[in-house]
C-alpha cells in the first residue's frame, strides 16, 4: 500500500509543499539553525490512513537529517536521544524541555 501512496500525486504535492516551506521545521529550527527542507514528514504517522496521509495540516518540512535521525528514532522508540549545542535535550517530552516550556521559555 505504501508504494501506491507515494506515486505521482504525492510527488507533485510534496514538491509544492517544499516550495511553500523550504526550511527545516525540526530540530534545526528549534536549535536556531537554518537548513533546507527536503522531506515532507507526516507529524502523526499515517499508517496507511488516506485521510491522515493527505491532511496537509499533518505535514511538516524537515531536512533529511532531522527526518532520518530524530523523527525516525522518536517513532521507533518513543524518545529522542541527544541535545542541542546549547545543551537542551532533543526529546520534546524530556522533563527539562517540558519544565522550560511551562515557565514561558
Amino acid at each position: 500500500m505504501a508504494s501506491t501512496l507515494y506515486g505521482y500525486k504525492w510527488k507533485k504535492a510534496r514538491a509544492k509543499f517544499l516550495k511553500e516551506h523550504p526550511v527545516c521545521e525540526g530540530v534545526c529550527k528549534e536549535d536556531g539553525r537554518v537548513a533546507a527542507a527536503s522531506v515532507v514528514d507526516h507529524v502523526i504517522p499515517h499508517r496507511g490512513d488516506l485521510e491522515l496521509f493527505w491532511d496537509r495540516s499533518n505535514w511538516q518540512a524537515l531536512c533529511k537529517s532531522c527526518h532520518d535521525r530524530h523523527k525516525q528514532r522518536l517513532e521507533k522508540s518513543g524518545t529522542v536521544t541527544g541535545c542541542t549545542e546549547s545543551g537542551v535535550p532533543l526529546d520534546p517530552n524530556h522533563h527539562w524541555v517540558k519544565s522550560k516550556r511551562g515557565k514561558g521559555g
